[in-house]
């Protein structure tokens, strides 16, 4: 799932896909009924990329909250966003535990989850490019690691060299 092209924009209920540059706008599609329609720049429009919850220590991105649920209910569906304030309170601290109970209210929780079961739905969640990143990342260290030794070793020869200029 890549979460730059999927949107929310403010006043418009629903998650979007985006789908084209227009002239004045963004032309999306809504994800629950695959309807069409532009998106002008006069609309606050929030790619799910840039969302984050509030913690005590950090930001969380909202790609991780999804991951948390995802592995909570197994890749299924989680409890509805119509549920009892106190029971949602209760399934958000289970998923993100270190969760800013004064900046995140009820009706945050209540978008987050209802987002979620709206990718889920629509099998728009999946992550396994966080794996290949992590194996991207470990290869990348180690030829990293590598890398710089060899240079080391020309520098040497080419002193080494010099010097033997200077001798002759």
């Amino acid at each position: 799932m890549d979460m730059k092209d999927i949107m929310a924009i403010s006043g418009k209920p629903g998650l979007y896909k985006f789908v084209a540059h227009g002239r004045n706008a963004i032309i999306v599609e809504n994800i629950e009924t695959g309807k069409r329609t532009s998106a002008f720049s006069s609309e606050k429009i929030n790619s799910l990329e840039e969302i984050s919850v509030f913690t005590h220590e950090k930001d969380i991105p909202l790609k991780e909250v999804f991951k948390a649920i995802f592995d909570k209910e197994d890749g299924k569906e989680s409890i509805s966003p119509k549920s009892d304030p106190k029971e949602l309170k209760e399934y958000f601290a289970e998923v993100v535990p270190d969760y800013n109970r004064e900046r995140v209210y009820v009706s945050d929780i209540k978008k987050i989850i209802s987002w979620y079961n709206l990718l889920q739905k629509n099998d728009m969640l999946s992550f396994p490019e966080e794996k290949e990143k992590a194996e991207e990342s470990e290869e990348k260290s180690a030829s990293e690691t590598e890398t710089p030794e060899k240079p080391k070793e020309e520098k040497k020869q080419d002193k080494t060299f010099t010097g033997k200029e200077k001798e002759s």
